[in-house]
């Protein structure tokens, strides 16, 4: 009985660690999460209604957000919808995706109430 206990729990550990690594969500202080995705680190600072979801995430992400500073995503009819924005002071920052204009953007192109989330890059990438 006592092996078949070990075994289990060894099969545990490594599903966790299995886990751990495809998802790569480390948490990060009380309300943060850290996120590895296209081959950088992100942090969770927003989650609106629970809708970070880094599996869904994860398939639709390309190289073509690599150069923002944040990447928002929303839920509009089941489906997820991604955004780049950059730093307002970024040299490639202009009307439509600065940061600052993210609350604008919510309002006027996201359904009201929607779930949605927001990822900031670590500024060392």
């Amino acid at each position: 009985m006592e092996q078949y206990q070990i075994t289990l729990l060894e099969d545990f550990l490594k599903i966790l660690i299995y886990i751990k690594e495809k998802y790569a969500i480390i948490k990060n202080g009380e309300n943060m999460k850290k996120v590895k995705l296209l081959e950088q680190d992100y942090n969770l600072i927003k989650d609106e209604n629970n809708a970070f979801d880094l599996e869904t995430l994860s398939t639709l992400a390309t190289d073509y957000f690599k150069p923002y500073d944040y990447i928002f995503g929303d839920y509009s009819y089941g489906k997820l919808r991604l955004k780049g924005f950059y730093d307002d002071k970024s040299k490639n920052a202009n009307k439509i995706n600065k940061i600052s204009t993210l609350d604008e953007y919510i309002k006027d192109y996201c359904a009201y109430g929607c779930k949605y989330f927001l990822l900031e890059k670590e500024k060392n990438n």
